[in-house]
């Protein structure tokens, strides 16, 4: 199905009818000029028909969805608990870092009956951004790696990069979801306090604490969770600025 999207530089109603001559089975339009047959599915806005159909696809699944923002190490975590998660059952998470309005739901969409959790991760430039991508996947568990000082043009300032990430919080806290909290981040321990929460971190009263023990170039570490059993593990990650994100994966 090919979803006739529009950018600052193109609008791919023109391209339509290209698409179904080389194998699509239908084009989903908005741009009625465009439309010759019934294979054209005309909608009043492409962009939100596929997020609004990524949702509902995304209903179908009984299944548990975790959404991982933050400013830094979102896609290194993503990745982590994809490994970890992956290692005993199907597993859907995010390509790359197709992380915004197209690339959620395009992720989404790739949910099939095999899957038995998925990791989506969310990117923002802007207040409102999480919002938007939390109201389209709907997660059931939550993860800001932290909430930084980069990128603030779009946010106009660091407060309004905390309104932007916790929006993340917001969701879950008003739909019973449980969220994973780094238990030495002060500020995201602040956010959310009250909330159903799993925590990790260097702290010894965190679910899940750790710390490195590294002797080579690839960082290791040894953690233990609730069953307070010791593991070691060595990861393939340079740099013990990693261990948060290990640590995330260990937890979740």
């Amino acid at each position: 199905m090919f979803f006739a999207l529009k950018g600052p530089n193109f609008n791919a109603n023109a391209f339509a009818g290209e698409a179904l001559a080389k194998g699509s089975r239908y084009a989903v339009v908005d741009d009625p000029t465009v439309v010759k047959d019934e294979r054209f599915l005309l909608v009043p806005d492409v962009l939100q028909a596929l997020q609004d159909l990524a949702r509902h696809h995304r209903r179908t699944f009984n299944i548990p969805v975790i959404g991982i923002t933050g400013t830094n190490g979102k896609t290194t975590t993503k990745e982590l608990v994809h490994a970890a998660l992956s290692a005993d059952r199907p597993t859907l998470a995010t390509s790359g870092n197709l992380n915004n309005h197209i690339g959620v739901p395009l992720t989404l969409l790739r949910m099939n009956a095999e899957h038995r959790i998925a990791i989506i991760e969310m990117g923002a430039n802007k207040v409102g951004d999480i919002a938007e991508l939390v109201a389209i996947a709907e997660p059931t568990y939550g993860l800001i790696t932290n909430i930084g000082r980069a990128h603030l043009e779009g946010f106009g300032s660091y407060e309004g990069v905390i309104t932007a990430k916790t929006e993340m919080y917001g969701f879950l806290g008003g739909h019973n979801g449980t969220l994973f909290v780094n238990a030495d981040d002060a500020l995201l321990m602040e956010k959310s306090a009250g909330m159903k929460r799993v925590t990790y971190g260097r702290s010894a009263g965190a679910d899940t604490s750790g710390a490195t023990a590294s002797s080579g170039p690839f960082m290791a570490l040894v953690f233990a969770g609730r069953d307070e059993e010791a593991y070691h593990v060595t990861t393939q990650l340079i740099g013990d600025y990693n261990l948060p994100n290990a640590l995330a994966a260990s937890g979740i």
